[in-house]
């Protein structure tokens, strides 16, 4: 499953950096999570790194986007070949 971000984001500049795939970027208001891109760090850490370092604790699953371990050990395969 993805991840995305909530409004209550406060535009800390924390989070975008620590992302190894690039999936999360300055949006019109907020930052967002590119769900293509964005393999909950699977692949790279045992933890999401954008969860781990978000202050305000606004980086939850996104329930539009449900994917098991291995779809996103794929993903984050696909990604690194890409």
């Amino acid at each position: 499953m993805a991840l995305m971000i909530t409004d209550e984001c406060i535009n800390c500049d924390v989070c975008e950096p620590e992302c190894p795939n690039g999936a999360i970027s300055q949006g019109d208001e907020i930052y967002v999570i590119d769900p293509s891109l964005c393999t909950e760090c699977v692949g790279h850490y045992d933890t999401p790194q954008c969860v781990d370092v978000c202050p305000v604790d606004c980086i939850p699953h996104d329930p539009e986007h449900e994917e098991s371990q291995e779809e996103l050990l794929a993903k984050a395969e696909r990604i690194k070949n890409a």
